[in-house]
């Protein structure tokens, strides 16, 4: 049976610090460390995704494009996907509905001056409201990737419309095992050896069982010398397997839309006694 990989890259660039604090902007080194993403990182994952001929889905938020208008031409010139990540990066959590919207439709705005039209979206730091597959949907994207209730793609039953919904995993993130980032991230990094070794380790379980396996990495991060050597590892390993077919993000919602098995969830929260949690 043939497994499906997606490999994805948020780049973020600065909208992830700016997000939290605006006042971060004052910070030239954090500032650098953040524009090394889509200037030098990007390129460096380009080039290496092009010696396998491996597919990529680059989620990309309107101000990382307004900032490095350089890098969704760099991206549509290798031929992957560009999905909408909002515009500032701001947390939907935080937002109103009608900030939350003004974040989609700004993002959209931007990224079609560019002559991207984005098939899917992926919510900042995987932090959705309620509300947002239902926007996601009504702003006529075809999936989104910011859930985690499977570890295969299912149905999203929104009010708005059905959105596929390809779930991501914090095993699976770089994130969580290279970020080292004062004052946001003060992780304790991970070896190259042993984030290739749990990450190859999740592959062969996801194709035991079936799953969509969904990588989500980041250009300031995962575009370093070092930590490009484990996505290089990782689709050596991929490739040699035999059954494991590289997509981008869209393709894999293709073809979930396509199986008439595909399982359907009403998108809703959990329906709560009035006062059981205190606030």
């Amino acid at each position: 049976m043939t497994v499906l990989a997606v490999l994805t890259f948020d780049v973020d660039a600065e909208s992830v610090v700016l997000a939290e604090d605006v006042r971060h902007a004052d910070n030239p080194m954090l500032m650098s460390h953040q524009a090394y993403g889509p200037e030098v990182g990007v390129p460096r994952l380009l080039s290496l995704l092009a010696e396998y001929g491996a597919a990529a889905t680059f989620f990309v938020p309107g101000l990382t494009a307004e900032l490095h208008p350089g890098v969704i031409e760099r991206i549509l010139e290798a031929g992957h996907e560009i999905g909408h990540h909002s515009y500032t990066h701001r947390s939907p959590l935080v937002l109103s509905e009608a900030e939350e919207r003004r974040e989609l439709e700004r993002g959209l705005e931007t990224l079609e001056r560019f002559g991207v039209q984005p098939e899917g979206y992926r919510t900042p730091s995987w932090e959705p409201s309620w509300r947002t597959c239902a926007l996601v949907a009504e702003y006529g994207l075809a999936y989104d990737s910011s859930l985690a209730g499977d570890d295969r793609p299912y149905m999203l039953e929104t009010g708005l419309g059905d959105l596929i919904e390809l779930p991501v995993s914090w095993w699976l993130d770089d994130w969580q095992q290279t970020a080292y980032l004062p004052p946001l991230a003060r992780n304790q990094t991970r070896p190259a050896a042993a984030v290739l070794e749990l990450w190859t380790g999740e592959l062969d379980a996801y194709a035991r069982h079936g799953s969509l396996y969904v990588l989500t990495c980041h250009p300031f991060l995962s575009g370093r010398p070092g930590r490009a050597e484990i996505l290089r590892g990782l689709i050596e390993y991929a490739l040699a397997r035999g059954d494991v077919e590289l997509v981008e993000a869209r393709q894999a919602a293709e073809r979930a839309r396509a199986d008439e098995s595909l399982p359907r969830r009403k998108h809703e929260p959990p329906d709560l006694e009035p006062g059981l949690y205190p606030d």
